[in-house]
């Protein structure tokens, strides 16, 4: 008769059955040596790794790195922005300052994490929620519109004007600290309007020397931003560029020409809470305060497809966010569902469809890239050129290859600019958002 606990005779059955199986015991034997990832590579996927595409868009630049950072979502943005303005000076090299978009973000978050605090005084200190606000309030996570506003709001400079810190390529330190303080800030809120009385307005005024203090922080870590600036450069004809006195918000406005306003993130999460040609928004998730909210529409698959095709065709990037750790080599710079043979490995059928991954916390969001190219054979994608941030030495100089069949499973959004949308969808996204849960698994690129 079925027992809770685990019996001893189920116990010495199950040592039995193992000793009995040389398969089994074939693949201990390698994997108490080896890494599984290895072990487990599919010889008939690996020997047909290819780097070669139909449809590859122009202007493609040397790759960034991220370092010990997870800026993955800032810097494929600005790596889709830079391929602008390479294109329109003609630069064979360029890179925006991932530690000035850094340094907004976190005060940003800051403000946002401590008007949170404001907005959820009568919520119990031990709430979910409050616990979840808690957690990590200015993570170095983001999405798309949380970078709308960054851009919008602060504008852009060269790598040259604002250089990387330490601490920017390797954060976790510098998050921890500000954490601290932020939290110890949470506290004197809380305890000011619960123990003292004291009034919103009251607060608020507190709260804007508290943001003086997490001002400091910032500029110690990763140095102050600089308000104007000076951009010279040299084309791939050997002409020289320079422009004077420029200010962060007139180099984006003047200089990229990219209207992020225009571009709209479509999510496929094939969940039960969530249907398909509809608006959703995380509650609780964003970094600018009265800045443009989280939003995306939930569509099938094929139609992400459908218009990241069309962009690409266009000669356009696709900025994208996925679940990078699966089915993925990071030396080879592949994601492939049939890199790895682990059913074969382990003898055991491994896997879940994606609606289950994501509704049992196997799966969510966890990293932001570029698509700069796709693999075209009668009309139907075979694989995607992939823009990654970990530096050259991995994948093909940094670039990675995804199979379609990736695509399907472990892609989550996509943005696309309104123009190769059509009607219905664009009107969609002026419509009242569906609201998630702050710990969504829709949200979780931003944690």
């Amino acid at each position: 008769m079925p027992t809770q606990s685990i019996s001893m005779s189920n116990y010495h059955k199950y040592s039995q059955d193992f000793q009995a199986d040389p398969q089994a015991q074939l693949a201990r034997n390698a994997a108490v040596q080896r890494d599984i990832r290895e072990l487990a590579l599919n010889w008939e996927s690996f020997r047909q790794i290819d780097h070669t595409f139909s449809q590859v868009i122009t202007g493609e630049l040397p790759i960034t790195n991220q370092k010990k950072s997870g800026r993955c979502w800032g810097f494929a943005g600005l790596n889709l922005l830079r391929i602008a303005l390479s294109r329109r000076y003609n630069l064979d090299s360029f890179e925006f300052s991932q530690n000035y978009f850094m340094f907004h973000d976190k005060l940003e978050k800051a403000n946002y994490f401590l008007e949170n605090i404001l907005s959820t005084l009568e919520e119990p200190w031990d709430s979910r929620l409050l616990m979840h606000l808690l957690s990590d309030p200015i993570q170095d996570g983001g999405q798309w519109d949380m970078f709308v506003n960054l851009i919008e709001k602060y504008g852009l400079v060269p790598k040259s004007v604002m250089p990387e810190s330490f601490q920017s390529s390797e954060s976790m330190m510098m998050n921890r600290i500000v954490t601290r303080k932020l939290r110890e800030f949470a506290a004197q809120l809380r305890h000011a309007h619960h123990r003292d009385g004291v009034g919103l307005n009251e607060l608020r005024a507190l709260k804007e020397d508290m943001l003086g203090v997490v001002y400091r922080l910032l500029a110690i870590h990763l140095g102050n931003p600089p308000q104007t600036f000076d951009w010279q450069a040299r084309d791939k004809d050997n002409k020289f560029l320079r422009y004077e006195g420029l200010t962060p918000q007139q180099f984006y406005r003047d200089h990229v020409q990219v209207s992020l306003a225009d571009k709209i993130c479509l999510i496929n999460a094939p969940m039960q809470d969530k249907p398909y040609q509809a608006l959703f928004t995380v509650e609780y998730l964003g970094n600018v305060v009265e800045g443009r909210i989280v939003k995306y529409i939930n569509l099938e698959v094929d139609r992400l497809k459908e218009y990241a095709i069309a962009t690409l065709q266009d000669d356009q990037p696709v900025w994208f966010g996925c679940d990078v750790g699966k089915h993925f080599h990071r030396d080879l710079g592949v994601m492939d569902m049939d890199l790895y043979d682990y059913d074969l490995f382990y003898g055991v059928p491994i896997g879940m469809d994606k609606s289950t991954r994501l509704e049992y916390g196997d799966s969510m969001m966890t990293h932001a890239m570029l698509f700069t190219g796709v693999d075209l054979k009668d009309g139907r994608p075979r694989k995607w050129r992939v823009e990654n941030s970990w530096g050259e030495k991995v994948g093909q100089k940094g670039y990675f290859i995804m199979s379609d069949s990736w695509f399907d499973e472990y892609l989550y959004e996509i943005v696309i600019d309104k123009q190769y949308l059509p009607e219905e969808i664009r009107q969609l996204y002026d419509q009242e958002p569906i609201r998630l849960a702050p710990w969504d698994p829709m949200g979780a690129l931003a944690h």
